[in-house]
């Protein structure tokens, strides 16, 4: 028997050519001939375009052409269109969007004017010279305030500025058990607006051949088949077949780079236009104000118990901020995705969540790592805390009272949970963070002048995304097994996870195969990533794929072996004739199946196997953290210094890679929660527009994690028992942290603080509390 690879934590095999200069990136593509793109954008958050002068500009120097949405529409390019279905009360509103400005401007950094050039510099240059002017108009950038009465009108396709109602759960049944309720807990809580910020910004460039009339895009994206279909269906209107998009290595995207961007469609058009290749590669300050942003959301939200502290009813009503346009997929994470999620891990028998979206001046909202369950659970957990509070009972005990303990079990909102150590990772999450020592750690600060809080949170995340993929294995003339699979990775470590798969099922070494993603050409279709999907939608396409290849070979050998197909058996990379000695290796199958003179009549030669896994099934990663905080009152600087994990995915592909992901999206959680905030001011201009002003966290703000991932619950939901890693951390930090501030802080009686928890934020609420303290003494 062959050592098995899944379950081992290899080194990475991508990391090679990372680590040594050799990763392909869009903006390191050096490609003869091309023409450099510069987007002019609005400097009002709201505003008519009343000139639009390009004359002069386009006789500097350089200068190829200077294009606007009047070009657009002569050309005959499509909108970009939002692609979320929801069953909304109130249907979505979806406004048009072109890829310049029509008009007017809407927010800070919306696309006016295309500037091509034979250099960067040129075409920067030229875009200071073009003559707009604007008439301002009020603004609102505030999600709330966009649906009062007298707020600015955006659109007037969205009366009110209203995108649109969703609402889910039994309304009727909430209010009979909040009445009947012994306690009812509720609060308003801001998930704060964040950028992604991936280490790479977004970049595209953009060829077409005019002989064949044929586009390829190559870009820094997650998903190469969704981008084609909205670019060549709606914006376009060509058939698919004329569009190639390809991916190559991404330097991170998080859900940012799933979209379809304006610029995308720019640099397809010109390059037909001009007949020359075109680059457009974004400036970090360009990224804060045009890439999607994530979060966004305030909600009103109760929580019943009866007199025991058992939950009877959670009601959500929340305030969705899209921004002013409908992005890709913008509401599917308020709606749909948080809607799987609200309640999280415990037993709550009727739900009810309800959300507007809101059109407002700001850059469009869209799915950002976790993509709404975040939002879910923090709203739980933040209510779990306060009803602690009010009924006195603790909140580990109030919690194991009421987490979910038998599956199957099926949630208010109609998720069918499978199974998961919900309670076990409660109980091994507390023993890990030692508890039972913290009142000691605690004193220890106070002794020192510092506040000391522990915080505890559960969280559940519904794992699937789109419910089809793609893979495909094919034997190389070279005797290298091709793996191709519809997923993306930028940065998750497919290229690994999936080989290990493929090279135990095949019984090879690993280095026999040769890993494929991004490119329209290698699979008719594909959903990238998002969702957590990868391994529990791709990996049983890759499974499926695989096992069809085998099939296959199991024919073919049973034809040379000249033995009956069903005494043939596949085991440890050969097929062996039952009850005897004769065996063929699968690379000497591979090797005789391209000639057509090896093979059973009327089969096609080679070796592969293509598949498509088709599945409803969700999967629940799920797990429990505790952090503990040291806060200096005299200014408010909190310091994270411990944090704990106890995580279930089920079975681990590769044990070190998933944990690294986890960390990640820690990391994430904890930006949200301290340190990160998109900020506008009245007039609409982000006040959080570069690395100056929004802070990331750094090697010093994060402590040391303790604890790791369990594999003794495996989802049957897929043929690999796997759950979806790659979003959990940043679903489960924010409200573990805020937890953590708000215990360390209650010795003031402070109960409320919204994310982030910066050291302001904290000195302003405790400089409150004292002279509330004051006034009342």
């Amino acid at each position: 028997m062959r050592e098995r690879y899944q379950g081992q934590s290899l080194n990475r095999l991508e990391d090679h050519r990372f680590l040594t200069g050799r990763g392909t990136y869009v903006a390191n593509d050096h490609v003869p001939g091309v023409l450099h793109a510069h987007v002019v954008r609005s400097p009002h958050a709201f505003a008519r375009i009343v000139r639009l002068d390009l004359e002069a500009t386009r006789g500097l120097p350089g200068v190829v052409a200077v294009l606007s949405e009047a070009d657009l529409a002569a050309d005959g390019i499509g909108e970009l269109p939002c692609v979320t279905v929801i069953d909304a009360i109130e249907p979505i509103i979806e406004p048009p969007r072109p890829a310049l400005a029509r008009d007017f401007v809407r927010h800070v950094g919306d696309p006016v004017v295309l500037i091509v050039a034979e250099s960067l510099e040129a075409a920067v240059a030229a875009g200071e010279a073009v003559d707009i002017a604007y008439e301002p108009k009020p603004c609102v950038t505030v999600a709330t305030a966009a649906l009062a009465p007298d707020a600015p009108q955006l659109w007037k396709e969205a009366p009110g500025n209203s995108a649109f109602l969703f609402r889910k759960g039994d309304a009727a049944a909430v209010a009979a058990a909040m009445a009947q309720a012994a306690h009812v807990v509720e609060c308003d809580l801001v998930n704060n607006r964040v950028v992604a910020a991936p280490l790479e910004t977004r970049a595209a460039i953009g060829f077409h051949d005019r002989k064949t009339d044929q586009f390829v895009l190559s870009l820094t994206g997650q998903a190469v088949h969704g981008i084609r279909h909205v670019l060549a269906g709606s914006v376009f209107k060509i058939p698919l077949e004329r569009l190639r998009v390809v991916v190559p290595d991404v330097g991170g995207g998080f859900g940012v780079k799933n979209y379809v961007y304006p610029e995308y469609a720019l640099v397809l058009w010109a390059a037909r236009k001009l007949g020359r290749p075109m680059r457009w590669v974004c400036e970090r300050s360009e990224d804060f104000v045009s890439s999607a942003h994530g979060r966004d959301l305030v909600a009103r939200s109760r929580l019943a118990l009866d007199k025991d502290g058992r939950f009877l009813a959670l009601e959500v009503k929340a305030v969705a901020n899209m921004g002013a346009y409908l992005s890709t997929m913008g509401p599917v994470s308020s709606t749909n995705a948080a809607a799987s999620a609200i309640g999280g891990v415990y037993d709550i028998p009727c739900v009810f969540y309800e959300v507007r979206g809101a059109f407002t001046n700001t850059p469009p909202i869209d799915a950002y790592r976790g993509a709404g369950k975040p939002e879910a659970n923090y709203l739980i957990e933040r209510l779990v805390n306060l009803a602690s509070l009010k009924s006195g009972i603790d909140a580990v005990k109030l919690r194991r009272r009421n987490i979910v303990s038998r599956f199957p079990h099926r949630t208010a909102m109609g998720m069918n949970i499978d199974g998961g150590r919900f309670k076990a990772n409660l109980d091994d999450a507390i023993a890990l963070a030692d508890r039972d020592g913290f009142r000691k750690r605690r004193k220890q600060s106070g002794k020192a002048g510092r506040l000391r809080g522990l915080g505890i949170a559960c969280f559940l995340e519904t794992s699937r995304g789109v419910p089809s993929e793609m893979a495909r294995a094919a034997f190389e003339a070279d005797g290298t097994v091709s793996l191709a699979v519809g997923t993306q990775s930028n940065g998750q470590g497919h290229e690994t996870a999936y080989t290990q798969v493929a090279a135990d099922l095949l019984g090879l070494p690993i280095d026999a195969f040769r890993f494929h993603q991004g490119d329209t050409d290698f699979l008719p279709g594909g959903n990238g990533h998002g969702g957590a999907r990868s391994m529990h939608m791709g990996g049983t396409a890759l499974v499926m794929a695989i096992e069809k290849l085998i099939e296959k070979g199991r024919l073919i050998s049973a034809h040379l072996l000249q033995a009956p197909a069903d005494q043939v058996a596949f085991a440890d990379g050969r097929f062996v004739v039952q009850d005897t000695e004769r065996a063929i290796e699968i690379g000497k199958v591979a090797e005789a199946a391209r000639d057509p003179a090896n093979l059973p009549e009327g089969m096609p030669p080679g070796l592969e196997g293509s598949a498509t896994n088709s599945s409803e099934l969700y999967n629940f990663p799920n797990g429990c953290h505790v952090a503990e905080v040291e806060i200096d009152p005299d200014t408010g600087i909190v310091r994270l210094d411990r944090y704990t994990i106890v995580d279930d995915f089920g079975r681990l592909i590769n044990p070190r890679v998933a944990l690294s992901q986890v960390h990640g999206g820690v990391v994430q959680g904890i930006g949200q929660a301290l340190l990160e905030h998109v900020v506008f001011d009245p007039e609409g201009q982000l006040l959080s527009g570069s690395f100056m002003d929004y802070t990331l966290p750094r090697a010093r703000d994060l402590p040391n994690f303790a604890g790791g991932l369990d594999q003794s619950a495996p989802t049957k939901s897929n043929p690999l028992g796997v759950k979806g890693t790659g979003q959990a951390g940043s679903i489960a930090a924010p409200q573990t942290i805020m937890n953590a501030v708000l215990d360390a802080l209650s010795p003031l009686g402070i109960e409320e603080l919204d994310m982030p928890a910066t050291p302001y934020l904290v000195w302003s609420a405790i400089q409150k509390a004292r002279v509330s303290e004051r006034i009342s003494k």
